[in-house]
């Protein structure tokens, strides 16, 4: 009669214990997936950073329901309004709504950080690829070329590569895609010189798998991770690129808004409204700070050795 408590308490015992251990080994088995966001999550600056994005993003896809104005309408009576009830960041120089036109200017700037960037990681990484693993004479050729691009001030080669394709939103993008090209040729041939010699990379090419699915299957989504931090990342240089060229009249062109021309049209102004020029100065670094956030959180996610694991 009394054996049957303590076995009753054994079995729950035991029930207890064996929940405890799949629970760890579920744990130890968690997506990676998982585990990048968990990590992710608790960076309260790399979270910030993700909401500033997601904010520009949303700004920019609803662009004709949040502007208040048209961007092109131009109310001479009201030219370089303060903010008021009516113009809640002020008018520019031709009474134009500065809101509205740094609403619309995003949409400018994500386009040229997307697509440049886009341009910039479907070259590079295809030539990072080819030089890191071949090696050899082609190896040498292709990263003496891209260390001749990088030896050129970032600006200068943007403006000469402008300078000839010629002025507008589709160059510029192409240019600054061109000027990021090398940055991510030497970040992917890095990241295969390490990897190709690894145990799982030599032991697929022992059992015969040919070089191209080897490098698809194998090399390449091992390179992905550092490659997406260092798009990130760049994508606020293409937002402070852009900004510059059209500051200096070499990229978006008028009458399309954008924050680097909005900038350099305010600066005649800056004694008597200050506010046609900082307001669009504020944009540029509220989204260049959130993308760098953001890079710089996916950067610690990604990479063990940041997080204190081996």
């Amino acid at each position: 009669m009394s054996s049957q408590p303590v076995d009753t308490a054994q079995t729950a015992a035991s029930g207890i214990s064996a929940s405890r251990s799949a629970l760890e080994e579920t744990r130890r088995f968690r997506s990676p997936l998982m585990d990048v966001v968990r990590q992710f999550s608790r960076n309260r600056m790399a979270v910030a950073g993700l909401v500033i994005v997601v904010l520009v993003t949303f700004t920019a896809a609803l662009a004709p329901l949040l502007a208040p104005a048209d961007p092109a309408v131009q109310q001479l009576d009201d030219k370089r309004m303060p903010p008021n009830s009516d113009y809640l960041l002020g008018a520019d120089e031709f009474g134009r709504d500065i809101l509205s036109r740094i609403i619309y200017g995003s949409r400018v700037a994500l386009f040229v950080a997307l697509v440049a960037v886009a341009i910039a990681m479907a070259l590079g990484v295809s030539i990072g690829l080819v030089a890191g693993y071949t090696g050899g004479w082609l190896d040498s050729v292709i990263m003496r070329v891209a260390d001749v691009m990088l030896a050129f001030p970032y600006l200068l080669l943007a403006i000469a590569l402008v300078a000839a394709l010629g002025a507008g939103i589709e160059n510029t993008t192409l240019a600054v895609g061109i000027w990021a090209t090398p940055s991510f040729v030497r970040v992917t041939r890095s990241q295969v010189l390490g990897i190709k010699h690894r145990e799982f990379v030599t032991a697929a090419r022992a059992t015969g798998v040919p070089t191209l699915r080897l490098v698809l299957r194998y090399v390449l989504p091992n390179a992905i991770p550092p490659i997406i931090v260092f798009a990130t990342l760049y994508m606020a240089n293409a937002i402070l690129l852009e900004a510059a060229l059209s500051f200096l009249g070499l990229g978006v062109q008028p009458p399309q808004p954008s924050w680097g021309l909005m900038v350099a049209d305010g600066r005649d102004y800056l004694r008597v409204a200050p506010h046609i020029a900082t307001f669009p100065g504020i944009a540029i670094m509220i989204a260049v700070l959130g993308f760098n956030l953001m890079g710089d959180g996916l950067r610690d996610a990604l990479d063990p050795t940041l997080r204190g694991r081996i």
